[in-house]
Order: structure tokens, then C-alpha cells, then sequence
């Protein structure tokens, strides 16, 4: 993206301060850009567990009392309740007409669509198409830095990290919580609403973890993935994927082979005792 000139100075002030903070992290291949791996697996297996325990028995059970219906209404609602982080970031990515159709499509929603609970935005033309603090810094240069994971939170970077202290400001969901100090803390019922109904709509796509050797790779890589595309708007260029994915000018498809070999090390037989535990949790699923 290309920064208007008054903005060349928060630009600079913006890449200095990240640079001291992820000095040396680039965008590496998804092999080799995992220098925190040991804690993250730990992380991974801690919120794997937990989502098993009570974060999934909870999706679950909202997707048997609730309808398709019921549930495309709520996710519509809370797309748009949380519309001014997007609002907030196109702003501060220097993007005015993106800014003005955000604008748009919260007012229409929130008018015409009865606070959202309907998306007639999108029938005129306004399409969803949601911003966040991370690639905010991602279009000012910032290098996304090393892959992590944290507890309850889930994946993330170095840099997109910052998302969350940040979006929280601006998410009207947390503004209300703030606001309030209810009796067993129901301030925070329409956040946990919200996060209930992003893990139902994850359960459809449980599908994709069937004969995955490794789920923690697969959720590295595909987080990798997703925010690529994110902030290239779907149309991330030729390059950028070449990096993704570790091929280049050099690439050398036999080295890959051989690397991917001794990482992908063939599964023990279905009654072979050294299985992880991960194996055996996956095949259970």
C-alpha cells in the first residue's frame, strides 16, 4: 500500500519501534518459522484440552437448541456489533474509501437490518470484509515475526499479537463489559456469546483435521495462510506465497521431499503403544 506523505512520519516511528521489538523475525518457511515451537506445543495442548472439556460440550450444545437460522442471526449481529474495529483500522491503514464502505455497511446493518440481526448490506454491494490491529501493522511494513500460541487465546505472531490489547479498546462488546459490574459477572455474557459462536461454526470444518499427523502443524500453517490472504485483501502476490510456502528461485523440490521425509515420519501401527498423545486424541475424534 502506498502511505500518504503526511503520514511518512508515523510510518517511520511505527517500523523503528516494531523493528527493536521483533529485530531479526521475517517471514520465514513454514518449517523453520517456529522458534518458540516447544511452548507452543504446550499452549496447543493446553487449549486442546480445555476446548475438549468445556469450550466444545458448549458449541455443541448451543448448535442442539438453537436453529441454522437462529445461529446465521446471531453471527450477523455480532459482525456487526463489532464493526468499528474494522472501521478504526481503515482509518489507521490510511484507506478512506475502505473506511467509508465499513461506515456504510454498519450503518445500513444496524438500520435496515435491525441491529444486525440481518446483512442487507451485502445485497448492496457492502461486502464483510474485516480488519484488525495486526494487519493494520502488517500494510505499514511490520513483519509478522515468530508463530505462537497462547493459552485460551489460540495462534497468533509477534506482531498480530498486539491485536488484541488494542481491538479490545474499540470492540463495543468489551466497552460494555467495562461499563458494568453485574452480578456474576453477566457483563461479560454477550463476549462469551460471541465466542460460542465462533466454535460452532468450526465444528463443520472438524472434518478436515481426519488424517492430519500433525494438528498442531496443520493449525500453524493454515493461520500462516489465512492471515496472508487476509492482508492481501485475497490476492496476495506470487512471491509472497512463494515464501509461504518455502519455494523460490532456488527451490529444490527434491530437498523438500527429503525435509518433508524427516518431519513426516511414517504413523506407528494402530496398536503400536508409542503413539503421542495427540495421535490418539485425533484418532478418538
Amino acid at each position: 500500500m502506498q502511505s500518504p506523505k503526511r503520514w511518512k512520519p508515523l510510518k517511520n516511528l511505527i517500523l523503528v519501534a516494531f523493528s527493536v521489538l521483533l529485530a531479526g523475525c521475517t517471514i520465514a518457511k513454514p518449517r523453520s518459522d517456529d522458534p518458540w515451537e516447544r511452548f507452543n506445543r504446550k499452549a496447543y495442548a493446553f487449549n486442546d484440552a480445555a476446548d475438549r472439556a468445556v469450550i466444545r460440550p458448549v458449541a455443541v450444545g448451543y448448535r442442539k437448541i438453537t436453529t441454522p437460522n437462529m445461529r446465521r442471526v446471531l453471527s450477523n449481529f455480532f459482525s456487526n456489533v463489532r464493526m468499528p474495529i474494522t472501521m478504526v483500522n481503515n482509518l489507521l491503514q490510511g484507506r478512506p474509501k475502505d473506511f467509508t464502505r465499513s461506515t456504510g455497511r454498519f450503518l445500513v446493518n444496524t438500520t435496515l437490518g435491525l441491529v444486525g440481526f440481518f446483512d442487507p448490506a451485502s445485497q448492496m454491494g457492502l461486502k464483510l470484509q474485516e480488519q484488525d490491529f495486526g494487519t493494520t501493522l502488517a500494510k505499514w511494513g511490520v513483519p509478522d515475526g515468530p508463530y505462537m500460541v497462547l493459552p485460551l487465546l489460540g495462534s497468533t505472531t509477534a506482531r498480530d499479537v498486539f491485536r488484541f490489547p488494542v481491538d479490545r479498546f474499540f470492540d463495543p462488546l468489551a466497552l460494555y463489559a467495562r461499563d458494568r459490574d453485574l452480578r456474576f459477572q453477566a457483563q461479560y455474557m454477550p463476549s462469551w456469546l460471541f465466542l460460542v459462536t465462533l466454535r460452532s461454526r468450526g465444528i463443520e470444518a472438524e472434518g478436515l483435521l481426519e488424517g492430519v499427523y500433525d494438528p498442531y502443524v496443520f493449525y500453524r500453517d493454515a493461520y500462516r495462510q489465512q492471515r496472508v490472504y487476509q492482508i492481501y485483501d485475497g490476492n496476495p502476490p506470487v512471491e509472497v506465497i512463494e515464501q509461504l510456502q518455502g519455494v523460490g528461485e532456488d527451490f529444490d523440490p527434491e530437498e523438500l521431499l527429503e525435509e518433508q521425509r524427516s518431519i513426516n515420519k511414517p504413523l506407528p501401527p494402530d496398536g503400536d503403544k508409542s503413539a503421542t498423545d495427540d495421535e490418539g486424541t485425533l484418532r478418538q475424534g
